[in-house]
């Protein structure tokens, strides 16, 4: 059994932490193909969403690079983005709690 700092580390722990860089990766995954879809680059379109998901700096290329900004971006693109931002800065299992039916019935 793995151990981190003399304590063991369990299955649920190891489960917990995949399926949230599952969702993170599933995020940046779908988010990246909905700016590229809005006629961004690949690249403009992945470093934005990782950038926005994870919540630090400017992204890679032109229009997004650490020379550029966003306001040239679509308005359906800075949502898009923001809705990251958001899921970045929340959590992910904050969010999933807070929209399951059990959670509210107690």
């Amino acid at each position: 059994m793995p151990s981190f700092a003399g304590r063991r580390i369990t299955d649920d722990i190891t489960t917990g932490i995949l399926m949230f860089a599952l969702m993170v990766a599933l995020t940046v995954t779908f988010s990246s193909v909905a700016l590229s879809a809005m006629g961004l680059d690949l690249l403009t379109a992945i470093t934005g969403s990782a950038t926005a998901v994870s919540n630090v700096g400017p992204g890679l290329g032109q229009v997004i690079g650490p020379s550029g900004n966003y306001q040239s971006l679509p308005d359906a693109a800075k949502w898009v983005l923001s809705i990251d931002m958001l899921l970045g800065r929340l959590e992910y299992f904050t969010l999933v709690v807070i929209l399951t039916p059990a959670f509210w019935r107690t």
